[in-house]
């Protein structure tokens, strides 16, 4: 039965079910078939298809008539950087990021999260653009955080998504004119100040560039990894090459490249033109040995969608935009599953007192 359903093989990872030890409690009785595969991922759109190819291997071997497959995401908490230490109720923290403004960072970041969200994950957001936060109108929310006991925030949600975000405790139109301490500090608080609950994936919209801001965010924050977000323009790739050196330098992997706006296709003729430039993010990924995500076109409707608060992912969800945020989400998630697992939930605490 093992050798049958080794010929099935996972089309996110490559790699059949049975080596890599995502089939559990495997039960033969008679004619009858049951067993278990445990993803390390979110995958739900994936299930039926699985199932379906898990079911047809398994009838392979003679005398099996029926089978029972039963598939659950288990997503655990994975290794960030040396040093700093993980958040309460936060499995995973993945920083999207850019070298430069308006590449659509924050319309990757929002339907990111939905993706994920979509697949099965338990996710929250958190717009650490404090100069600029777009999430509060991405995400169609408008109320303010509540606090239960005068020192923690609760998230607000929407879309199946906990979201925070500094737009929520400030008016729409009020600048936040900080110098870089005090927007630091303010973030800080808002991502340690809430009460995420029980996330797999903690998506954190960071501001563009490379200041102080964001430097110390990714030494601060216990990053799992970061997804960097180009348009193919020359001039938007020499500042992401910047924004991905970055992360590396303070030791936070890099799950890949997201290439937005790569292609406009004509919605009268059909004609499809690369404005941008054409696989510029698909030439910094393999430069630098890094995973290209995909291609995400520039499409009027991302942008319609997202001011309306219903981003792509959320309003048209069987649609061909919505199922590549899904497939970038998919391999985010993989590429995550397969670094190192954070074991230091494991040891125990040391105390010492003067008594002992």
């Amino acid at each position: 039965m093992t050798e049958a359903l080794q010929q099935v093989v996972d089309p996110n990872t490559g790699k059949d079910f049975v080596s890599t030890k995502a089939l559990k409690n495997l039960r033969i009785d008679g004619s009858r078939v049951s067993f278990e595969i445990e993803l390390g991922y979110p995958a739900k759109s994936q299930w039926p298809l699985l199932q379906e190819r898990l079911s047809a291997a398994a009838r392979t071997v003679p005398g099996v008539q029926q089978v029972d497959v039963s598939i659950q995401t288990r997503v655990l908490a994975h290794a960030v950087q040396r040093g700093v230490q993980l958040l309460p109720a936060v499995k995973n923290i993945v920083a999207v990021a850019s070298g430069k403004g308006g590449v659509g960072k924050s319309t990757t970041a929002v339907n990111l999260a939905l993706a994920l969200a979509a697949e099965g994950a338990t996710v929250g957001l958190l717009d650490a653009d404090i100069y600029g936060p777009s999430q509060p109108t991405m995400m169609g929310i408008a109320d303010r955080p509540e606090s239960e006991d005068g020192k923690t925030m609760q998230p607000l949600v929407n879309h199946g998504v906990q979201v925070m975000s500094i737009g929520f405790l400030i008016e729409p139109d009020n600048p936040m004119i900080w110098r870089g301490p005090m927007a630091t500090q303010a973030l800080d608080q808002l991502l340690r100040q809430t009460q995420w609950r029980e996330l797999d994936y903690l998506i954190v919209d960071m501001p563009p560039g490379t200041g102080d801001i964001q430097l110390t965010l990714s030494q601060r924050v216990p990053l799992t990894g970061a997804v960097i977000v180009t348009t193919p323009q020359d001039i938007a790739l020499l500042d992401a090459r910047k924004g991905l050196k970055m992360f590396e330098k303070v030791g936070v992997p890099i799950l890949g490249v997201v290439e937005n706006m790569a292609v406009h296709v004509c919605s009268h003729c059909g004609h499809a033109e690369h404005i941008f430039g054409a696989e510029g993010g698909k030439k910094m990924a393999a430069d630098y040995g890094v995973d290209y995500l995909g291609g995400l076109p520039l499409d009027l409707r991302i942008r319609e969608q997202a001011d309306a608060g219903r981003p792509t992912v959320v309003s048209e969800p069987d649609g061909d935009i919505a199922k590549l945020y899904l497939h970038i989400a998919r391999r985010v998630a993989v590429k995550i599953a397969e670094t190192a697992k954070d074991y230091s939930s494991k040891f125990p605490t040391i105390s010492i007192s003067k008594n002992t």
